[in-house]
């Protein structure tokens, strides 16, 4: 599969009349956009015909930004030195290509390949797209068949997968005259207030904040890195039929049975300690990222927010542990985990991270990535994309057929989605050294592991 980019250009929102003249207004980032990943979230959507003109495409693109300003707009820093998103009205980047085959030839896409990377814009400016500091780029890569792709790379500062999600759908209501919903809520301030007086009663420090890595302790995981295999990604598809099985048996004896998400998570953690053949004493974290939409009541706040609302559940135990203890134990100590990220838990996190002391001790959030790095072991992180899968991303031909995260593999940190057949499967999206790789396929299907001993 041969990927050609056609052209290459810069939408702007369409009731700004390009950009605004004088200072833009600059918004603040919050404490839930600063402690997030600075990087650009890849997704992939792909379309049976027939797919709409380009110009179509093109004019729904600026609708949806004039809604959603923050995505044609640019990262800087406003009057008093706060990182800011200033809304310039600067623009996203559009980006049209085309396949030299048709689309099912190459059906189901492996994740992760340089073919598979090049349906989306990478972000970093390469021979074929100019990149001017865009906070959203897109890409319609139209295959001889009539189907297409659509490539999104979106700034993590700006939105979490949720508001990214209300984006993308605004997209595709525009595009066919629908009116967007939900409204976009783009006030950053009132929601994640300090309280008076502030109660920080948890620990935030090794949870949302560390220490800088030195020089010394970033060369040597680098040099633990460089020593190892590849890293390579599998997808697994899990069916109903498992789904449901695998549930059954972890929730066995609970008071009530444990989420999808949960069991997947747990069973995925002892499957991938497995494959790393870990010393039993080594301990291994588990960190999945929780939506606090849910879960922040004093104020709630809306669906339609259009920033970051996400924290990490975080749970340690010992590999040994993991792989000599049934499932059901284990998800038990995951969904404690998950459940104490409450509203207490979130306005904790709000009160510390205002109060000054993450610039008075220099912390940096613990999402930091170290470009260099390519490993997360002995650890786990489970990003899930919250809710339905994104069947409101219709530009009038229908949603979306299948959906893929794409992303340069880290190994250990897996992305659960939905599946887009409606029928309760899931997909998880699994990267590994190689030489682990043959273990991990070997127990992530068997049931019979989850009453085990693995």
């Amino acid at each position: 599969m041969k990927i050609t980019v056609q052209s290459s250009k810069v939408v702007t929102p369409s009731c700004s009349g390009g950009r605004p003249s004088g200072d833009p207004e600059a918004v603040p980032l919050t404490v839930f956009d600063k402690v997030n990943y600075d990087l650009y979230a890849y997704g992939l959507y792909f379309f049976r015909p027939p797919a709409p003109p380009s110009s179509v495409l093109e004019a729904g693109l600026a609708a949806a930004l004039a809604e959603y300003p923050e995505w044609a707009g640019r990262l800087g820093f406003d009057a008093r030195g706060n990182r800011a998103i200033l809304l310039n009205g600067a623009g996203a980047c559009f980006v049209e290509a085309t396949a030299d085959v048709p689309l099912d030839s190459v059906m189901p896409l492996q994740p992760a390949t340089s073919e598979t990377l090049s349906l989306h814009p990478s972000g970093e400016d390469d021979d074929a797209v100019d990149v001017d500091g865009e906070l959203m780029l897109v890409q319609v890569t139209r295959f001889t068949c009539g189907s297409f792709v659509v490539g999104t790379a979106a700034q993590h500062l700006v939105a979490d997968g949720l508001a990214l999600r209300s984006f993308v759908n605004a997209w595709g209501q525009a595009t066919r005259g629908a009116a967007i919903d939900p409204v976009p809520v783009h006030d950053r301030v009132s929601f994640f207030v300090r309280r008076d007086p502030p109660r920080v009663e948890f620990e935030h420090r090794g949870a949302e904040y560390k220490q800088p890595r030195t020089q010394t302790q970033a060369g040597s995981r680098k040099s633990r890195s460089n020593v190892d295999d590849k890293v390579v990604m599998h997808r697994v598809n899990f069916s109903r039929e498992f789904v449901v099985e695998l549930k059954k048996r972890a929730s066995a004896g609970a008071p009530g049975p444990y989420s999808t998400l949960q069991c997947v998570a747990a069973h995925l953690w002892r499957c991938v300690t497995k494959a790393r053949r870990l010393d039993g004493c080594t301990g291994t974290e588990l960190r999945i990222s929780v939506n606090g939409r849910a879960r922040m009541h004093y104020p709630r706040v809306p669906e339609g927010y259009t920033g970051n609302v996400v924290l990490w559940a975080r749970t340690t135990t010992t590999a040994g542990y993991l792989v000599r203890r049934p499932l059901r134990e284990v998800v038990e100590v995951v969904s404690k985990a998950v459940a104490a990220m409450d509203d207490a838990y979130f306005r904790s996190f709000i009160d510390f991270a205002s109060s000054g002391v993450v610039e008075e001790e220099g912390l940096v959030p613990t999402a930091e990535v170290d470009p260099s790095e390519t490993m997360l072991s002995p650890n786990v992180q489970v990003q899930s994309l919250p809710g339905l899968p994104f069947q409101g991303f219709d530009f009038g031909c229908g949603p979306p057929f299948f959906f893929m995260p794409s992303y340069p593999p880290v190994e250990g940190v897996i992305f659960i989605v939905s599946s887009f057949s409606g029928d309760g499967s899931v997909d998880a999206y699994v990267p590994l050294f190689s030489q682990a790789m043959d273990i991990f396929k070997n127990c992530c299907h068997s049931l019979s592991a989850a009453d085990a001993r693995l």
